[in-house]
């Protein structure tokens, strides 16, 4: 019952719940994530790591970029099985309708100053 647990605990906060709707556009690195939140890229890793625990996401190194994504089914199936309804609940939300629009326009070389 525990990872059941563990989950839903991952899902209960708002700020996770807009990572995940963001993930299902594309990878993002942390300083991505962080500008359209406006929260601190700490506060990003914490969330990105609960999610991380939850079966939800995964991170992967490509060069100088470490990219979060989405699980996938074979990944985590029971985590990932959840996403379609969430899905279905929050996608009229403005909240997350404006954080769609603004990863359209999000430039991860000028907003992460990697040299």
């Amino acid at each position: 019952m525990r990872p059941i647990a563990e989950r839903f605990k991952a899902l209960s906060d708002p700020n996770r719940l807009r990572i995940l709707m963001m993930l299902k556009t594309k990878p993002l690195c942390v300083c991505e994530i962080s500008a359209i939140l406006r929260l601190a890229n700490s506060t990003v890793s914490k969330h990105l790591s609960i999610l991380r625990q939850a079966g939800f996401i995964v991170d992967e190194k490509d060069g100088r970029w470490v990219n979060n994504r989405l699980a996938t089914a074979q990944e985590s199936p029971e985590a990932i099985s959840l996403l379609p309804q969430i899905s279905t609940w929050l996608g009229d939300e403005n909240l997350i309708q404006s954080d769609q629009t603004k990863l359209v326009t999000i430039d991860r070389v000028t907003i992460c100053q990697v040299d």
